[in-house]
Formats: structure tokens, sequence, C-alpha cells
């Protein structure tokens, strides 16, 4: 029989669930934006939202008890720096990842079982090919999901930037690219590079907003195509981010064949992913992985590999690893043409 405070720890665990739904329901509500300014009365609170005031007062009581705000005198409730994070103008906000987490993970999350015990995602198990064009039936989905994957590069963007020099590239091509958030962090570092983001066309219009909000527009571009078809060449340099993680084998193969017909002979290659431990322990950073990695198996069908393992895929598509670079989540795996 396990102890008590085994039990109460296994308990918490079990209900952590109810932290996320709380939380995705702050974020769509805005509590963070309405309580940036000054601490509001609940009264105040339920105009703004809409909400019902007394359900809503017990929301924001849950949520002080788990510190995204605080509740003060009055029937009032403020921001604390935690909450911060909620606010869609923060500079390091999470806001649409909560979106993401609550609104379409969670439930992702429930059929585990059937992917558990039949290796296939959720998409496959409806009969659609990958999640990406499950994804694509429902443009709010996409939106919700570019947004997520925009504030998770805004947050690990400061950590590739510290791990990686990039002052010997003059042209740098972000595959896979997205709403370019990581090209432009990198042009701005380094005012040499020349960048471009190459990716579905549907990103076109987020990309090239964001490039000239950035100011970085005149040494930028955006490239429409599907690196599973080719990727256009004329850069001295590709950095790939959280791409390999959602394909198998055999589609990475393809993603970094097109990459070395795309690169010059001196070419180099940036794979930016996690790396799974090779023996893993109950930590948190191990957690975070392996967490990441069920994430894979439930949605697009990939997986997060150990260092031996991204070694030989590269590898086996014609590129020789030369450097790895802890970034943290992250890690830059820098690889040449062999």
């Amino acid at each position: 029989m396990p102890p008590v405070k085994s039990a109460s720890e296994l308990r918490q665990l079990i209900q952590s669930h109810r932290v996320t739904a709380v939380i995705h329901v702050a974020a769509r509500l805005g509590i963070a934006e309405l309580l940036r300014d000054e601490p509001l009365p609940v009264g105040k609170l339920a105009v703004a939202t809409g909400a019902d005031e007394q359900a809503l007062r017990r929301l924001l009581i849950a949520l002080s008890t788990i510190g995204i705000c605080s509740a003060e005198g009055d029937d009032r409730f403020s921001l604390t720096d935690l909450g911060a994070g909620l606010d869609g103008n923060s500079e390091q906000s999470f806001k649409a990842w909560a979106i993401f987490e609550g609104q379409i993970l969670s439930h992702r999350w429930s059929g585990m079982l059937d992917s558990v015990m039949t290796g296939k995602t959720a998409a496959q198990l409806q009969g659609v090919d990958n999640s990406f064009d499950l994804m694509a039936q429902s443009p709010e989905t996409v939106s919700i999901f570019n947004a997520a994957m925009a504030d998770l590069t805004r947050f690990t963007t400061p950590g590739i930037l510290g791990a990686y020099d990039f002052s010997q590239i003059v042209s740098l091509m972000d595959v896979g690219g997205g709403a370019g958030e990581l090209i432009a962090a990198i042009a701005r570092r380094y005012p040499q590079i020349r960048g471009a983001v190459f990716d579905l066309p549907r990103c076109a219009e987020a990309a090239l907003h964001h490039l000239d909000r950035m100011q970085v527009k005149d040494r930028t571009e955006f490239l429409p195509g599907d690196f599973f078809q080719a990727v256009p060449s004329g850069a001295d340099a590709i950095i790939m981010k959280s791409i390999l993680h959602d394909w198998n084998d055999e589609r990475c193969s393809v993603i970094l064949r097109n990459c070395r017909q795309a690169l010059p002979p001196s070419g180099v290659l940036l794979v930016v992913e996690r790396i799974m431990p090779e023996a893993p322990s109950p930590s948190e950073e191990h957690r975070e992985q392996a967490m990441s990695d069920l994430n894979m198996l439930r949605g697009p069908g990939g997986l997060e590999r150990t260092e031996k393992q991204y070694r030989r895929l590269l590898e086996e598509a014609g590129f020789r690893q030369v450097s790895i670079h802890p970034a943290g989540l992250f890690s830059v795996i820098e690889s040449r043409l062999s």
C-alpha cells in the first residue's frame, strides 16, 4: 500500500488536466488583458467577459490558487507575473498555446489509449493520412495551431540564438518556417543574413506580415512550396525547427534528401529539435521530452529521437553530423554534406 504522501502526489498528477482547463478558460475570456493595468472587481470582469458573475468568481479563486491571479480586498483580483504570460501582447505570451492545449490537444489526448493499442494517430483512426491534413479541414484549427507554434518558437528562440553562432552564414532558409518567427529573430540579430521562409502557401500572409512588423522584410522573403516535393536552392544554410519530429523515418528521409539537393557542397543544415534521453529519469526535463514524444504519437505520427537516432537519420540522407549545441528544451544539431 503506497504511503499517504505518494498517494496524494499521484492524485494531484491525475487531476492535472483541471489546471489546463481553468488556464484555457482564462485565456479565452481575456482575463490577463483585463487585469493588465489594474486590479478589478468581479462585477466589472463579469460585464467585460459576459460571464456569470458567481461562476466567474469561482474560476478566479481557482486561478488564484495556481498563481495566475491574486485575490484582493473588496472582491477584487489582480494579475500576477505568472498570469501576465496569458496576455496576448506579452513579449513571452503563451496565450495561444493555452488555447491550443485546452481546445485541441486535451481532446486529442483523451484518445491516447487507442493510439497506444493500435500505433495509429488520431487522424489515422479517423481515416485521414496525417494530422495536418485533418487540421486543414478547419481554418480555425489551423489558425490556433499556427499561433501556438509562434508562441513556442518565440519562447525558444533566445536559447537558439544563445547556443549557435550564425555570423558565418550569408543566406539562411527556414524550411517549414511557418509565420517567420525564427528567421525574423535571426535576421534581426545578424544584419548580414538574407533570409527566407519556405512553407505551404497558406502561411504566406502571416509570415509576410510578421517579417514586415519585425522590420526585416527588405532582407527576407517567403517562398511557397512543399518540402516533400522539393526544397528551393539558393541558400548556403538551411534551418528546420520542430519539423523532423512530426514525421516517421521514411518521411524524414524525403525531407532531408530534398534539403541536401538544395544545398551547395559547402552548405550547412541546422536541425533544431528536442533530444530524447537514452535513459530517461523522473525529472522535469525528461518528462517534458517524453510527453512531447507521446504528443507526436497521438498527433502527426512522428517521434522525439535520441542523439543516436538523429545521427543515423542524417547519415542515411547524406549528411555528416558536426556538433550539437544545447539550447534549453531544444538542441541545434549542425550537419554538413558528407
